[in-house]
């Protein structure tokens, strides 16, 4: 299985979401809280080209947002991406 990688934020709903989604399909997944950590979110911005959150990594490809993850995982491709 390829590595999850979500940049998050403690009050964001939609973070909460994603995460929630994931855990509940047993993926492990990597978070980075980008609330207080200037470095991490310069790093979210370079790597994903957006400033909002959550932004989603599997392996290294960028994902999106939540709507994306939801999206992907409706269709049933968010396992051939984590597999592939």
């Amino acid at each position: 299985m390829k590595e999850v990688v979500i940049y998050t934020k403690s009050y964001c709903p939609y973070c909460t979401k994603a995460k929630a989604l994931l855990t509940s399909k047993g993926i492990p997944f990597k978070e980075i809280d980008v609330e207080y950590d200037d470095q991490a979110r310069e790093e979210m911005i370079r790597l994903s080209r957006r400033q909002t959150v959550p932004q989603i990594f599997i392996g290294t490809y960028h994902i999106g947002g939540y709507d994306d993850l939801y999206r992907l995982n409706e269709r049933g491709e968010l396992d051939k991406l984590l597999f592939s």
